[in-house]
């Protein structure tokens, strides 16, 4: 019988909904639940372009946008 070996974060979940949190304090903290820095990449991508992430510039709150960087 062969096992189903699933890849999750570390800490699964961490509630951090509704607070104000630096871009370093929120890298640190999704950092902290991954297993590497490719997933801790591809979570913060994932919240990014979820629009669960706003950026606050100059008193305007901003969604912020994922592009491709082409070489």
């Amino acid at each position: 019988m062969s096992h189903l070996v699933t890849k999750v974060m570390k800490n699964y979940y961490q509630k951090i909904n509704r607070s104000k949190y630096s871009l370093g304090d929120l890298v640190s903290i999704v950092g902290s639940c991954a297993r590497d820095s490719k997933e801790t990449l591809a979570a913060l991508v994932d919240l990014f372009e979820s629009g669960r992430v706003l950026v606050n510039t100059h008193g305007q709150l901003k969604r912020v946008k994922v592009a491709v960087a082409r070489h």
